[in-house]
């Protein structure tokens, strides 16, 4: 009797322990989830990057070998749509914090979304930018024109492109 209740115990015990290996990694992916989550909503624009203070040295013909891109001056903004952005609207920084604002996010998509929980949080951010845009003036219609034209300056290459695509179909 003494030995099928030690078998027993051990049976249980082994079952918890394989239980909890088991449960590690859903454990970590739900901190590494909450951490991005958090990281997506606090991820704000600088008074200086929208001012051209931190502007990004042209990042030449690197800027299309990987989705990520460059960003050397680490404002989560890539840098050939940072400079594209100020190029084609050097006098207007409400236009260009619109702009730099949508470009961050959809960075953001591309680089930090991996499951249905991260591509809410980007998707509560884009509406956000989109209303940013619509801010602007002119309506949807012209909100929706901006919003293509800052798609185009973040969306460069077909890698990118299919990579948003494929977030969005996956989650």
């Amino acid at each position: 009797m003494k030995k099928i209740v030690l078998w027993a115990v051990a049976i249980v015990l082994g079952a918890y322990v394989l239980l909890v290996i088991f449960r590690i990694p859903a454990v970590l992916n739900q901190q590494k989830t909450a951490e991005v989550v958090a990281k997506i909503h606090e991820t704000k624009l600088a008074l200086d990057d929208v001012m051209g203070k931190n502007l990004p040295p042209d990042p030449g013909p690197d800027a299309d070998k990987t989705i990520e891109g460059i960003d050397a001056n680490k404002n989560g903004i890539r840098d050939d749509a940072e400079l594209a952005i100020f190029k084609e609207y050097p006098d207007s920084a409400k236009t260009r914090s619109a702009a730099l604002q949508y470009a961050m996010i959809l960075q953001i998509g591309l680089t930090q979304v991996f499951n249905s929980e991260t591509l809410v949080a980007m998707a509560q951010e884009r509406g956000r930018a989109s209303g940013c845009l619509y801010d602007l003036g002119g309506g949807v219609a012209a909100a929706n024109q901006r919003e293509d034209l800052f798609k185009k300056f973040v969306l460069n290459n077909d890698a990118r492109k299919n990579k948003l695509e494929e977030i969005y179909e996956k989650y």
